[in-house]
């Protein structure tokens, strides 16, 4: 799409955390007209260096056309929106709200009400990945909303990344990123199981995951993920704390819908006891040390250079 296309509809971003701040930063390179608010304003002031404009209160947001939301969880989400310096405190009324966060479907449908009841259409658009993966131009979006919605959506959601998916109508969306977070939970602590299997069997790290990335059964996930894994690097792209959020989430999705989950049980008290340990603010790849601490081994970095498959 022509700068001239992408330029057609007025953009607003709220939310400037490490996700939010790289994908906004696309639409801006990719010729957008977008102002962006953050609660801490700091972290939104780097985008004014690509065209941004900085705005102090949602509601400064409400006469652009399509608005974008990336924040941390269904409270977040209510206030940009429906609090007291929200979107939809003063008489404008967005076009269409676009909403990335990971929520969940009570707390995205009760923001989807309030928008529909002013006249505005909501697109439920979760994503894959982190920054890095963003940068790369690799990040995946599921969405659902109205269709009509998600046509004049699809050019912008198209240049943040390079996988969209339409799902359908209503929060359908939430369910497959409950469903994606809960398996990004579970194949975590697994590699990191087989990781510690095969070290204390005198295999390293590095050389396991050469061979997994190279079998049926590597992934864009566990290849971008072996260089933390091989050097000990937690240097946070998703937190312990999220991810127990999302697995809170799918567990009271199956008790609702009546489906036992397990192995999700297992791994979300994995995750609580690296929390208790006190590791909340580096990456859930900690798993591997917590797992390594239970079976008796000392982890050291192997200092080696891993291609992360981003390059």
């Amino acid at each position: 799409m022509t700068d001239k296309n992408l330029r057609q509809y007025t953009i607003g971003w709220i939310g400037t955390g490490r996700m939010g701040f790289a994908m906004a930063k696309r639409l801006l390179q990719a010729g957008c007209d977008v102002s962006v608010y953050n609660r801490t304003k700091a972290k939104a002031e780097p985008l004014q260096e690509y065209g941004a404009k900085v705005v102090d209160t949602p509601a400064e947001l409400a006469d652009r056309d399509i608005i974008f939301t990336m924040v941390s969880g269904p409270a977040d989400l209510y206030s940009v929106v429906c609090g007291e310096q929200g979107v939809l405190s003063g008489s404008a009324t967005p076009g269409l709200m676009i909403d990335a966060s990971s929520v969940s479907e009570d707390g995205s449908l009760r923001v989807r009400v309030a928008l529909n009841e002013r006249g505005c259409d909501m697109l439920s658009a979760p994503v894959s990945g982190n920054a890095k993966v963003i940068k790369a131009g690799r990040l995946t979006i599921v969405v659902s909303g109205p269709k009509p919605a998600f046509v004049k959506a699809e050019p912008f959601l198209d240049e943040i990344g390079e996988g969209v998916t339409y799902v359908g109508e209503g929060e359908l969306a939430r369910m497959v990123k409950i469903c994606h977070n809960v398996l990004l939970g579970v194949v975590t602590q697994s590699l990191a199981e087989i990781l510690v299997l095969a070290e204390k069997g005198g295999v390293s790290r590095h050389a396991l995951l050469d061979f997994i990335n190279n079998s049926v059964m590597g992934s864009m996930f566990s290849r971008y993920k072996s260089p933390a894994f091989v050097n000990l690097d937690w240097t946070p792209t998703f937190t312990p704390v999220l991810l127990r959020k999302d697995l809170d989430l799918g567990l009271a999705a199956g008790e609702k819908l009546g489906v036992p989950l397990p192995v999700t049980e297992s791994t979300r008290e994995q995750v609580q006891n690296s929390i208790d340990a006190g590791h909340t603010d580096c990456d859930f790849g900690i798993l591997l040390e917590m797992q390594a601490l239970a079976s008796g081994l000392e982890l050291c970095s192997e200092d080696i250079r891993v291609d992360d498959g981003l390059s």
